[in-house]
């Protein structure tokens, strides 16, 4: 595969109850930042969080911070994964914030662990090598 024309994962937008608490969580375990956040263009309110390559998109819309049915797992997102250079040091900032991280494995070409945020949502953390 020639990676110089290969596409690359930009953003992913996701609903989340409380996009600021969101945002924070994702700022203490990956030393992400904040990069815009403001009224969504449908209405609500986003919060962009990441990388200056990369992030993901907070949404709420009021009415759906309360509905149940929006935060089941697999409904449609399985996880997001997240790629770290120090595996173990972000999972102890999961077990600082309250969070469970579950299923570690070892595999070719590194390892990994899950944890659900306060909304459901699961993410994977990959570190290879």
């Amino acid at each position: 595969m020639n990676f110089r024309t290969a596409a690359t994962l930009e953003h992913a937008n996701l609903t989340v109850r409380n996009p600021t608490r969101t945002a924070r969580l994702m700022c203490h375990l990956f030393d992400w930042h904040i990069r815009w956040e403001g009224a969504a263009m449908a209405g609500g309110r986003t919060v962009h969080v990441g990388s200056e390559d990369s992030y993901l998109a907070l949404y709420t819309l009021e009415g759906e911070a309360t509905d149940p049915d929006i935060f089941a797992k697999g409904r449609p997102l399985n996880h997001v994964g997240v790629l770290v250079h120090d595996l173990d040091g972000v999972e102890a900032r999961v077990k600082a914030a309250g969070l469970t991280p579950f299923s570690h494995g070892d595999y070719e070409p590194g390892r990994r662990f899950y944890f659900l945020d306060h909304d459901g949502i699961e993410f994977e953390v990959v570190c290879y090598g």
